[in-house]
């Protein structure tokens, strides 16, 4: 298979750290980014590479000489997927092929992700994750495979392109990352519809080629025709294109966390209840307006998002077999949550709820939840799942939560279960406290003081 690398870009925001450097040849950690890059390519044993370049292009080609790559450069810019039609043109696209921007850093499984593309039956399949700026970037909307699992490992069709300037208000934080797989049937299917002729182009009748925004001219109109899809990673993909996300970046490569992250490795993970613990304690939140964040929360996500550890959110919600909130009621309360938390700066990597609820006898309750199920906490069942789906080495791993039933599940699962105190509704979360630590479960004040003490 093919890969593309979009190397033509100028880099202004970054430009300052490098004169006379493109921004993928900046050097980070004693490499420039494209290195970094055809590294992880080779690994997966991609080593038919097309590199497009524009701006100072002269000197990409110089540092890779001799080595096998094919390279394009734009006599006139093409924007962010001009250059894609010219490629298919010239016969230098015929398959299916892995399209990356070129100032990323990422490491992630592409054997899952291939596998995720063929499955689909996609034409483009989009990686997306959070990140810690979804204000200021686009999102994609895409429903998780069932009820519960809002995690990551599957291809989901894209219902939404929200664009930064486009209206939000709450909204989960998934972020177009970067790192394409596409079927040239999208490029022969897109050429009319920009006023290009479809490939390949008569002698007598030149291709008259222009500039084309990727995301905006091919990938969002594919929504209507369901080829369009995103898979969901907590594998590292981060752009370094500012001074900040430069100094992140470089940061993340010295400390392993970059390659650490590919799910190929067994992962580690604070898994953290809700109620009572990211949010206040309002008995069951069933409205939008009643969910806030405790103080410290934000932090402490933020705090777990830049270690080695994944943030994965473990609730029980029998709200929804109660029929006091509907599944579209609860997602918006996620949003909400996620909103608020990409605000400050930090992400989940994944959430899991249980709707299940088995006693009966509740006004408007929903009988098809009304189950003794495998995933209501104390049983370990939502853990376990997101430990398949993540790779996740449960004995290396936490449970933070405010009632005996978060650690009984995290023990029960494997991993080391921590409370946190406050009052509840349910009793007082002192009293309980006291118990597990006679159990010998340690015991901190707030999500912020356990995670402090983890790391």
């Amino acid at each position: 298979m093919k890969t593309v690398i979009m190397a033509g870009g100028k880099g202004s925001r970054i430009a300052e750290m490098a004169p006379g450097l493109p921004k993928p040849m900046i050097p980070i950690q004693g490499k420039p980014i494209l290195e970094w890059q055809i590294e992880v390519l080779h690994r997966y044993g991609l080593r038919d590479i097309i590199i497009t370049i524009g701006h100072l292009g002269h000197v990409i080609k110089e540092h890779f000489a001799g080595q096998d790559i094919t390279w394009f450069e734009e006599t006139e810019p093409l924007g962010s997927g001009g250059a894609l039609f010219q490629l298919l043109d010239q016969g230098l696209l015929s398959e299916d092929f892995l399209l990356v921007n070129g100032d990323l850093i990422f490491d992630m499984d592409l054997d899952l992700f291939y596998d995720a593309y063929k499955k689909s039956g996609a034409w483009a399949l989009l990686a997306s994750h959070p990140n810690s700026h979804p204000y200021d970037s686009a999102l994609l909307v895409s429903d998780a495979p069932h009820p519960g699992a809002e995690t990551s490992g599957s291809a989901r069709p894209i219902s939404q392109w929200l664009h930064k300037e486009d209206e939000r208000l709450w909204y989960k934080n998934q972020v177009n990352a970067g790192v394409h797989l596409l079927s040239v049937e999208l490029l022969r299917a897109a050429a009319p519809q920009l006023g290009l002729s479809t490939p390949p182009s008569r002698s007598d009748h030149p291709q008259v080629y222009k500039k084309v925004d990727l995301d905006r001219e091919i990938l969002k109109p594919l929504i209507p025709s369901g080829k369009l899809y995103a898979y969901p990673t907590p594998e590292y993909i981060k752009d370094a294109g500012t001074p900040e996300r430069f100094a992140q970046v470089s940061q993340d490569l010295a400390s392993g966390l970059v390659s650490g992250r590919n799910l190929k490795n067994k992962q580690k993970a604070v898994f953290i209840d809700r109620d009572g613990t990211i949010n206040t304690d309002c008995g069951f939140v069933t409205r939008l307006e009643d969910f806030e964040l405790i103080e410290g929360a934000a932090s402490a996500i933020g705090a777990i998002n830049r270690s080695g550890y994944l943030a994965i959110v473990i609730t029980n919600q029998p709200v929804i077999a109660r029929g006091e909130c509907s599944l579209e009621e609860l997602e918006e309360i996620h949003n909400k949550m996620e909103t608020l938390l990409g605000q400050e700066g930090a992400f989940i990597d994944g959430l899991y709820f249980c709707p299940h609820h088995p006693d009966r006898g509740f006004p408007g309750e929903r009988p098809e939840y009304k189950i003794d199920c495998l995933c209501r906490k104390p049983k370990p069942g939502m853990l376990l799942d997101a430990a398949a789906a993540f790779n996740i080495d449960l004995g290396a791993s936490f449970m933070i939560g405010d009632h005996p039933r978060d650690a009984q599940a995290g023990l029960a699962a494997g991993v080391k279960p921590i409370l946190v105190g406050g009052d509840s509704t349910e009793g007082s979360h002192g009293d309980r406290a006291s118990q597990a630590e006679m159990q010998g479960v340690p015991v901190y004040g707030s999500l912020l003081e356990a995670v402090r003490a983890i790391l």
